[in-house]
C-alpha cells in the first residue's frame, strides 16, 4: 500500500469538502449558477439564473457587474471545492480514484457537472482540473514505480500527461456523443463509463500491446534518447532478434 493509500477520508467515507456558504444574495446567486451552469452549460442566460436564485437579474449584475464575472467567481468556488474535496480525500484522490469518488457521491454532481462543461469550454477550469489529476497521477505513479507494481518510463512526467489526457479525453468524448438522459446526474453517466471501459483499460495496462518493443527502439533512436533500463538499442534488437529466422 503506497503512502498516499495509507491516508483515509475522515470517517473512511468520501467528503465533498464544498466551501460554505454564508447564506448571502451573493453566495445563492454564485450557488444557483454553479449548478445551473453545470446543468445547461456556460450559454446559459443570466436571466435563467437569477429565476433559480429567485432574485431579479438586475440583482446579480449589482453583485457581479456581469455574466462574465459570475462565471470568473463560480470557476473560483468551484476549483477550491476541488482542492477541499482532494485534501478530505487524500487517500483515494491520490491513488487515481479522484474521479471515482466524485461520481459515488451524490453531493459531487454539480463539481462533476461543472468540471465536465469546463473541459468542453475550456478555460481556467479546465485546466487546473487536469492540472490537478496530472499532479495527483504524478504522485501515486512514481510510488507504484517505486513499488515494483508498474514498469518505468524512459520520460515519466510525459507518461503521466498522456495517461491522463487520454483518460480524460475519451470520458469527455463518450459524455459528448451520448450526454446523460438527465443533465444533472453525471454521476450516472461516469459510473456507466468506468464500467464499459474498466475491462480494456486494464487489459491495456496489464497486458500491453505490442509484442515487442522494436517501435519504441527505432522511435528513441530517431529522437536520441536513450532507453530507460540502460541497455543498448543493440541489446534490445538482439533481444527481439531471437527466434527469428
Amino acid at each position: 500500500m503506497s503512502s498516499a493509500e495509507a491516508r483515509p477520508a475522515p470517517g473512511g467515507t468520501p467528503s465533498t469538502g464544498k466551501p460554505p456558504s454564508d447564506g448571502s444574495a451573493r453566495d445563492r446567486i454564485r450557488d444557483a449558477a454553479v449548478l445551473r451552469f453545470a446543468r445547461s452549460g456556460f450559454g446559459t442566460s443570466v436571466r435563467t439564473i437569477a429565476a433559480d436564485a429567485g432574485v431579479s437579474a438586475a440583482l446579480v449584475i449589482h453583485h457581479f457587474g456581469s455574466k462574465d464575472a459570475l462565471h470568473r467567481a463560480c470557476d473560483d468556488y468551484v476549483l477550491r471545492w476541488i482542492m477541499e474535496s482532494k485534501r478530505q480525500n487524500m487517500g483515494k484522490a491520490t491513488s487515481g480514484q479522484l474521479l471515482q469518488v466524485m461520481a459515488e457521491v451524490d453531493e459531487y454532481a454539480p463539481l462533476l457537472g461543472y468540471a465536465v462543461q469546463s473541459l468542453q469550454a475550456g478555460g481556467q477550469v479546465a485546466r487546473e482540473f487536469v492540472q490537478h489529476m496530472i499532479d495527483d497521477a504524478q504522485v501515486y505513479t512514481r510510488e507504484a514505480v517505486a513499488d515494483g507494481i508498474v514498469k518505468p518510463s524512459v520520460d515519466e512526467d510525459a507518461r503521466v500527461r498522456y495517461l491522463v489526457l487520454s483518460s480524460l479525453g475519451t470520458l469527455l468524448l463518450s459524455l459528448t456523443l451520448d450526454p446523460p438522459s438527465d443533465p444533472e446526474d453525471f454521476g450516472a453517466a461516469v459510473r456507466a463509463f468506468m464500467s464499459e471501459q474498466y475491462l480494456p483499460m486494464i487489459e491495456l495496462f496489464t497486458e500491453g500491446f505490442l509484442t515487442d518493443r522494436r517501435m519504441l527502439d527505432d522511435y528513441l533512436l530517431y529522437i536520441g534518447d536513450p532507453p530507460s533500463d540502460g541497455a543498448t538499442r543493440a541489446d534490445h534488437h538482439d533481444t527481439a532478434d531471437e527466434g527469428e529466422p
